[in-house]
């Protein structure tokens, strides 16, 4: 693994640990942080060892969004913008879960809902406070107003820059658990040790399928998800899947 400033990431079976690091800013994201975590995302991405990331934060915030005042900001020349990691994020198809273990915020959260699972720490929030810095926000609009029910919920808080409790993001479907935070991670850990029971080839397959039809018409999103399907059935662990069902036993993938 690469020494990094501004995260702590490791891999140990089969799951990939990415913590935010720099707790004296609230883990603000700074253009070293985001040459970092593109470093990071890029080997979950194509390293075969991992099946699943765990994504956090160092107390007492997950990310409070981009460094304001961060010196490099202004040249950041070919490095990877926020909304380019998100997009990044969006296009891994091994499952990413996020443990927000304090308030995650701004650019933080544009990545955040471009996960798969996020479990809430009692301790967190989400939100834009962008409003109340005279400035705009690009995750807000663009992600963050479609995990509200309603056009009235998601402006109810972007417009005052107000953030959701655990307990709303909960009750919205943003977040898939809410829990103490000292059960934070190990919930996060069961999580990916239930999806790796699964063979990880099919696991990717079914989030592949979901975000390639995930705009298009029925019969579109159809077509995309039987080509996928097709491949993964002739696959060593489609072949161990359908073989351990027969033999009523326990299988074992290999993730090929």
């Amino acid at each position: 693994m690469s020494d990094y400033e501004t995260i702590i990431y490791s891999v140990e079976n089969h799951v990939a640990s990415v913590k935010l690091n720099r707790p004296k800013t609230r883990n603000a994201i700074n253009m070293q942080m985001r040459i970092e975590l593109y470093e990071a995302f890029k080997d979950i991405k194509e390293n075969d060892d991992i099946w699943v990331a765990i994504v956090t934060g160092e107390d007492p915030s997950f990310c409070s969004g981009k460094d304001l005042f961060d010196k490099a900001a202004s040249q950041d020349g070919d490095v990877i913008s926020s909304r380019g990691l998100a997009i990044y994020l969006q296009n891994i198809y091994k499952p990413i879960i996020c443990a927000l273990n304090g308030p995650c915020l701004a650019q933080g959260a544009g990545f955040v809902l471009s996960a798969d699972i996020i479990i809430m720490s009692e301790n967190a929030a989400l939100g834009w406070p962008q409003v109340k810095r005279g400035i705009s926000s690009t995750s807000g609009p663009s992600l963050g107003a479609h995990m509200f029910p309603t056009w009235t919920r998601a402006m109810g808080y972007l417009l005052r820059g107000k953030f959701a409790t655990p307990q709303e993001c909960y009750d919205y479907g943003i977040a898939n658990e809410v829990v103490k935070h000292e059960d934070l991670m190990p919930t996060a850990q069961r999580y990916a040790e239930e999806i790796m029971e699964c063979a990880p080839m099919a696991v990717r397959a079914i989030k592949q399928a979901t975000r390639e039809g995930w705009d298009k018409p029925a019969e579109e999103r159809m077509e995309i998800a039987r080509s996928i399907a097709n491949t993964i059935r002739e696959s060593e662990d489609g072949k161990e899947g359908v073989l351990a069902f027969k033999e009523k036993r326990k299988p074992v993938w290999k993730g090929r």
